[in-house]
């Protein structure tokens, strides 16, 4: 997702957890499950004495080897945040000198902090009043601090100005520009960095230009020798919207299954079924897929040549290890398709692509395939003796000065009620790292059917025990699922993995969005559970 910091990459590098970080903050990451690398480099990092701060609802992994683990209600990031910064500027622990020479807007944030007292955000968040103190006063007095988020952040209908609030404590204690401090999104699937970085978003060109400003959008043009659009394009929820209505008529879908990943699947199902022509390109027969009029045949990581982009900002050369099995990679695929439709692309070579791409991003033009061939290079690369970036706004940000957003809390767009008296929360487990279908039979035998996490206290009431199966019922459907009584999760609370067909959790997620990136509140959504 677009963040204040260009891209939604980590401002610094992974290297500089082990190396650097003196202290770590986690806020709505599950690290060791959905980034286990990441979450081992973090072990070590805590092994060696950087301190651990892990704010999540569930106890995960980490939260047991935590210095502080806060259990956050959730949607409530906003108040948390506020609150720690609350406490920063009265009892004056914020970084003056940065403040002053590297931002604006200070005013308008101390303003609406103040009315986050410790008290009062202790009532919204569940977290105790000491462990605010606490956790506010060793982050702001540690010199050098990172701070990760992941879906947990994003994943709300405020999820956009939970990332500002998150810059905006970065900023206030000075933890941007240094190794061991910055802004780190862990991203949440392979190459989704380098999907985002090619512009494969409705409001940018590759290097994240936008598509309204005229002279990036002159350049490519020139480029390609076509005219190209003055409008921002659909985002992925707003495409299913128009399918729904009508107004979207056909679409291609390559390498995506959004009936099992995106919210609300039965708005997804619909709207497939609605459109006149569906095109899946698919390694497998999805659960989107068989909603297609025509399926290619695509190639997997495996039997392609190219680049990909990891979460720090990485490119990196990635080969084949055979030949693609459908007789061409997806590039050639789509060339094929360009010139059916009457535009002939002409590229030889994955090279070539990248080429064309990176002489138009001039925050990726130093690099190259022969630069790559001896290591992975991180953006931003201006130039071919530029060495990549490993440490972002060292000097400056990319506006200037970082500008505060005064916030206030946001809502979830749905709690829990006299109907719905639970509250539905969804991610990822360790097993099934970010897969999200039944195909691969090693991965099925290790954890081959949901075990959601059910409170003891909730159980009784109910009167289950582990294995047994629940009926769970949101606003938007039902699904059956059998659980696992565990105080993992606190009392009033069901959390799933979105893993498992069988077991479609998005069939009853919130319909709730984040008004600017549209990305569906995944992490709270009221619910009815009834024992079988």
């Amino acid at each position: 997702m677009a963040t204040s910091f260009g891209s939604g990459a980590m401002t610094n590098s992974i290297h500089e957890i082990t190396n650097d970080a003196q202290l770590m903050l986690l806020i709505g990451t599950n690290t060791t499950e959905a980034h286990p690398i990441i979450g081992y480099k973090m072990r070590q990092a805590k092994r060696r004495g950087a301190k651990l701060i892990v704010v999540d609802p569930r106890r995960i992994d980490l939260a047991e080897e935590a210095d502080y683990w806060l259990r956050i209600k959730p949607g409530t990031d906003i108040p948390f945040l506020n609150g720690l910064m609350h406490i920063i500027i009265k009892e004056d622990l914020y970084d003056k000198a940065f403040v002053e020479s590297r931002t604006e807007n200070f005013e308008a944030l101390a303003e609406t902090v103040k009315n986050y007292t410790p008290d009062y955000v202790s009532r919204l968040t569940g977290i105790p009043a000491d462990d605010l103190y606490a956790v506010a006063r060793l982050y702001a007095t540690t010199d050098r601090a990172m701070t990760f988020y992941t879906l947990g952040i994003t994943e709300h209908i405020c999820g956009t100005h939970n990332v500002m609030s998150v810059a905006n404590l970065a900023m206030l204690t000075g933890h941007l520009g240094r190794p061991g401090t910055g802004v780190n999104p862990i991203r949440g699937q392979n190459n989704v960095q380098g999907a985002c970085d090619m512009g494969a978003l409705p409001n940018v060109y590759s290097g994240y230009q936008p598509v309204i400003n005229a002279p990036a959008r002159k350049k490519f043009e020139e480029a390609w020798g076509v005219s190209l659009p003055d409008n921002v394009g659909l985002m992925i929820p707003q495409m299913f919207d128009k399918a729904n209505s009508g107004q979207v008529k056909a679409m291609y879908i390559l390498g995506e299954n959004p009936v099992l990943t995106d919210p609300n699947s039965n708005h997804i199902r619909s709207g497939l079924a609605k459109l006149e022509f569906l095109v899946v390109q698919e390694l497998f027969l999805t659960e989107t897929a068989e909603y297609a009029d025509v399926i290619l045949p695509a190639a997997s990581f495996a039997e392609t040549d190219g680049t990909f982009t990891s979460t720090e900002r990485r490119v990196q050369r990635v080969r084949k290890a055979i030949e693609p099995l459908p007789g061409q990679a997806n590039w050639q695929t789509l060339m094929a398709m360009s010139a059916k439709m009457g535009y002939p692309l002409e590229y030889n070579s994955p090279e070539e692509i990248w080429m064309e791409m990176a002489a138009l991003s001039p925050s990726m033009a130093g690099i190259t395939y022969e630069r790559l061939e001896e290591k992975g290079i991180q953006w931003p690369c201006q130039s071919y003796d530029h060495p990549g970036t490993a440490c972002m706004h060292a000097g400056s940000f990319t506006r200037g000065k970082g500008l505060f957003q005064a916030i206030d809390h946001i809502p979830p767009h749905e709690v829990p009620d006299e109907e719905y008296p639970f509250l539905l929360s969804t991610g990822r487990v360790l097993q099934h790292y970010n897969v999200t279908t039944p195909y691969s039979t090693g991965i099925q035998s290790m954890w081959s059917e949901e075990f959601s996490e059910f409170n003891p206290a909730d159980a009784a009431k109910l009167g289950v025990e582990t294995g047994d199966q629940l009926k769970v019922a949101s606003r938007r459907g039902e699904i059956t699922t059998r659980i696992k009584v565990t105080d993992r999760v606190p009392p009033g609370m069901l959390w799933m993995s979105f893993h498992y067909a069988a077991s479609p959790a998005n069939l009853i997620t919130s319909d709730g969005l984040d008004p600017i990136t549209k990305t569906g509140e995944y992490k709270v959504a009221a619910v009815r559970i009834e024992k079988i």
